[in-house]
């Protein structure tokens, strides 16, 4: 069944997207679709296709929507105030953490070696912090087919991060050093790359989210210890440090409490009408 409101989930799954260091799949697990989302993708070529494709289409709508318009507040937000911008996510980050700790029932079914596995997960994403130097690559321009075959693959690997909660999809393109050239792909409407981008995103995240799916299956508590541990990890690479301007500081304050508030009332709104 189509549903509206999906349009405006996807919305906010794309806008996280733009982020560096912020996860699509995180959001999704604040709105409660996160296992819906794996689901339809694997369900793309069942006998059930139709239902997978009635909810992917208005979450693809709406992700859609935000790349090609609420791209722009966001490129504006970064330049213009992106240390309370990143404190919003930050909150949103910090927001989830006791709401996937409560859905997994954690001082029931953690031992130690889940607390390892956060852990690991977050010393992972964490030491991506110190490869932010991609962020100064500029746009390119001229492409020859060995470029098409980076934005491909660049776009597979991204695709499978923003399914991974934790993991940012624009940070794989920071990584790939590709990132200025897909922000101005998306504002200059850039067929040929987003087509090439497009591709692997697809192959990308059919093969994630089937792995992520087998895993939460089989291993569903170290899959989510895993997971927090991914996004507990996300914090230290989003963190953009504090700047001594005093309405900067109370403004990133304020806006890590929004952050917050919103990660409780997108998940509060999500799961009630699952």
């Amino acid at each position: 069944m189509f549903q509206w409101r999906n349009i405006i989930k996807g919305m906010t799954m794309g806008t996280s997207d733009l982020i560096p260091g912020v996860s699509g799949g995180t959001i999704a697990l604040v709105l409660g679709i996160y296992q819906s989302l794996l689901a339809a993708i694997n369900g793309l070529f069942s006998k059930q296709w139709k239902e997978h494709v009635m909810f992917l289409v208005p979450l693809g709508t709406g992700i859609i929507v935000a790349f090609f318009t609420i791209s722009h507040l966001v490129e504006w937000l970064l330049v213009e105030y992106p240390q309370p911008t990143f404190f919003f996510f930050l909150g949103v980050i910090i927001g989830i953490i006791p709401m996937l700790l409560k859905d997994i029932n954690y001082k029931r079914t953690f031992t130690a070696v889940h607390y390892v596995l956060i852990a690991l997960g977050a010393i992972l994403v964490s030491s991506t912090f110190f490869l932010k130097d991609n962020e100064l690559a500029t746009v390119m321009s001229h492409l020859v087919w060995s470029d098409y075959v980076l934005l491909f693959f660049a776009g597979w690997f991204a695709s499978s991060a923003m399914i991974l909660p934790g993991i940012s999809g624009s940070f794989i393109f920071l990584l790939f050093g590709v990132y200025p050239t897909v922000i101005n792909a998306l504002a200059t409407l850039n067929l040929a790359v987003i087509g090439t981008i497009g591709a692997g995103v697809a192959l990308g995240l059919m093969i994630t989210s089937k792995l992520v799916t087998y895993l939460l299956k089989l291993y569903r508590t170290g899959t989510y210890a895993l997971m927090i541990g991914f996004i507990l990890g996300s914090i230290v690479v989003i963190y953009p440090g504090i700047s001594g301007d005093a309405f900067l500081f109370y403004l990133s304050v304020l806006a890590l409490i929004l952050g917050g508030l919103s990660a409780y009332l997108l998940s509060y709104f999500g799961m009630k009408k699952q």
